[in-house]
């Protein structure tokens, strides 16, 4: 897949997402990296842990204040184009308007993440017209910015999911977008029960079999601080085993708050299955 000046090869990678919140009501980090200085300052920061791909968004995708669309684009535009002088790494926008995403396309950014499951699909029309920029398809079990309430689904979650995604790709290649221009991602945590992500987690590889890159959101989610009865701030170690583990079974892009962290963890996934050459032998050697 090509993302800019940028090629993943996703047989033999797997790709880390810092994200960037510039929100001041983001579940995780609040208002931390709301102001556009500081913003920028933990894009660099994550860049020089080893990130493959910044993730900006103006939007909590969670119950929040309404944001107008002129607010959304000064937060996201704004960064997208003060970071690209700085940087070529990757840049995917979290948004699910169209007039953002063409935006953010304009302004440099490599990747559309529209966590909502195209809401409106005219954003799959924004990015049919950047042929080297992805769209993330999310399964989103319900209304944009909603929380779950008993969600069921039939016959499963896993399966419905699949499916979900499936049609979703569909949709957007009969709206002009390539095979190789998608990205899927199970929507952890979105309009789903603790239980339901952790089914969806056991078994990403049945949605790797789409044939399109999985991303997935895991990190210091609630799902993980319900199996484990861990606080916000003590998910870091259950993050890094999710992350693993679903690189093990076939995420090729993880999306997450520690990128130092993660990093160190993946490469060393990436050299035990001989993808990647150790960085240096010489003991014993010498």
């Amino acid at each position: 897949m090509r993302l800019g000046s940028h090629v993943f090869d996703f047989s033999r990678r797997i790709a880390v997402m810092g994200i960037v919140n510039r929100t001041p009501d983001s579940f995780y980090d609040r208002s931390a990296t709301f102001a556009l200085d500081a913003a920028m300052a933990q894009a660099e920061e994550q860049v020089a842990a080893g990130a493959d791909i910044i993730d900006v968004g103006g939007v909590k995708a969670g119950p929040g204040d309404e944001v107008d669309l002129d607010t959304e684009l000064d937060r996201v535009v704004t960064f997208v184009e003060r970071f690209r002088e700085r940087s070529d790494t990757p840049v995917s926008v979290d948004t699910y308007r169209p007039a953002v995403a063409r935006a953010a396309l304009d302004a440099g950014a490599d990747i559309v993440n529209d966590v909502t499951g195209l809401s409106d699909p005219e954003i799959a029309d924004v990015v049919a017209q950047h042929p080297h920029a992805a769209l993330v398809l999310t399964h989103h079990g319900g209304p944009p910015r909603s929380r779950p309430f008993r969600p069921d689904y039939d016959p499963d979650v896993v399966t419905a999911a699949r499916q979900r995604c499936a049609a979703l790709a569909e949709t957007a290649v009969a709206r002009g977008v390539g095979p190789g221009q998608l990205i899927v991602d199970p929507g952890h945590d979105m309009f789903k029960t603790t239980a339901h992500s952790l089914e969806l987690t056991r078994h990403i590889d049945l949605l790797a079999g789409l044939g399109h890159p999985v991303l997935v959101a895991l990190s210091n989610k609630d799902f993980l601080g319900e199996a484990l009865d861990l606080p916000l701030d003590r998910r870091g170690p259950a993050s890094l085993a999710a992350a693993v583990f679903t690189a093990l079974h076939g995420a090729r892009i993880v999306r997450v708050h520690d990128v130092a962290a993660t990093v160190q963890a993946l490469r060393l996934v990436e050299v035990l299955l001989g993808w990647r050459a150790p960085a240096t032998e010489v003991r014993g050697l010498d």
